[in-house]
């Protein structure tokens, strides 16, 4: 029985290849997305937030005018912290009938 050789142009090899490009970008991804904890406490940018919740910036702005959410100001930027955000959430929960 004869042995196929196998090069980068055959589909498997191109799908394996392929496969292993998205993994690196989405381990990478996941890389710069992390960041270190302060106090056992993470924080998520306004931008960040308004990406999770599918809500625009302005909206946020408004939670935060409206007292919605709790937020922090440092030099302009606003941060909200993590359990802040999960405990609004979980307040807000409505089940299933």
């Amino acid at each position: 029985m004869a042995e196929k050789i196998y090069t980068m142009n055959d589909a498997v090899i191109a799908d394996a290849l392929s496969s292993m490009r998205k993994a690196m970008r989405r381990a990478s991804a996941m890389m710069q997305e992390c960041r270190p904890v302060m106090d056992g406490e993470r924080y998520v940018t306004d931008k960040e937030l308004s990406e999770v919740l599918k809500v625009t910036r302005r909206t946020l702005q408004q939670y935060r005018n409206d007292g919605i959410i709790p937020y922090i100001t440092m030099g302009g930027k606003v941060l909200y912290r993590e359990s802040d955000v999960k405990a609004l959430l979980e307040r807000n929960y409505v089940p299933a009938m």
